[in-house]
């Protein structure tokens, strides 16, 4: 067996397993009868038009979208001004800064949730609404974070020096030159965040979960209740959104070095 067959094989062995469930309840989503299994006993698409129809799943469903939209937007105004000033000036506390805005998504989920929860708790916050979306900012800073030091890197410096020759303040050069070059970094790293908040749950479950239903708490609510295809339904159009986001992503940006591929030293 030659090497390239060899390596195609492995390939689609690799990506057959990492598709398979995937495919497994994609299949269970279209079931016509109400149990999870697969193959499918009948072709329907009543469990994901039970989604938008049934006052729950549309509740937990736009409680998430704003959530995650709120926490991404929350996310990139605290990365930005960090990126900004570690690409001004380098300093130890400048690193220390990046470090800790890193930290939270390094560390395991369960320990930032438990932080939340006892922080609100003693504030007296628990519950409400932007406790979850301040506590996903926080734990997802280190994903536009990295995007936008990506982003920053790639400016050459001569650019914003001939600007202030020209007699350009600051100001202007943030507006005109700085945020017009990193804006696909800061579009990648909100795309970033409001994904990952939208289908998180440990955090959201500590924060939220007993006054607030998002997908994801939806799902483990509604299995006291016994298994419908409605959760596969709702899995699969998150994966749709998913594959949405990173597409316009990929669409208006370059999606490798967003992700860190490659730096634009690379390239020839």
């Amino acid at each position: 067996m030659s090497e390239r067959l060899f390596t195609r094989l492995f390939l689609s062995l690799v990506a057959l397993f990492l598709a398979g469930p995937l495919v497994v309840i994609a299949g269970v989503s279209v079931n016509e009868k109400r149990s999870l299994t697969f193959p499918p006993e009948g072709f329907s698409f009543h469990w994901y038009a039970q989604i938008f129809t049934d006052a729950g799943w549309r509740g937990a469903l736009t409680t998430s979208v704003l959530i995650a939209l709120g926490a991404a937007t929350l996310a990139v105004l605290i990365a930005l001004p960090i990126a900004y000033v570690l690409w001004k000036r380098v300093s130890i506390v400048g690193r220390l800064i990046q470090t800790l805005g890193i930290s939270p998504f390094v560390l395991p989920p369960v320990i930032i949730a438990l932080g939340a929860l006892s922080f609100w708790a003693t504030v007296g916050s628990y519950g409400a609404w932007y406790s979850v979306v301040i506590s996903h900012a926080i734990f997802f800073t280190g994903l536009p974070l990295v995007t936008l030091s990506l982003g920053f890197s790639t400016i050459d410096r001569g650019v914003t020096e001939a600007a202030r020759t020209m007699g350009a303040d600051e100001r202007i050069i943030l507006s005109t030159i700085v945020l017009p070059m990193i804006a696909p970094y800061i579009v990648s790293g909100f795309a970033f965040a409001f994904v990952l908040s939208l289908n998180e749950y440990i955090v959201a479950y500590m924060t939220v979960g007993f006054t607030m239903e998002t997908v994801p708490i939806k799902i483990f609510n509604a299995l006291r209740y016994g298994y419908t295809p409605t959760m596969a339904s709702v899995s699969i159009l998150f994966v749709g959104v998913a594959v949405a986001v990173f597409g316009l992503v990929a669409r208006f940006g370059d999606l490798p070095r967003l992700l860190g591929a490659w730096s634009a030293g690379d390239e020839t």
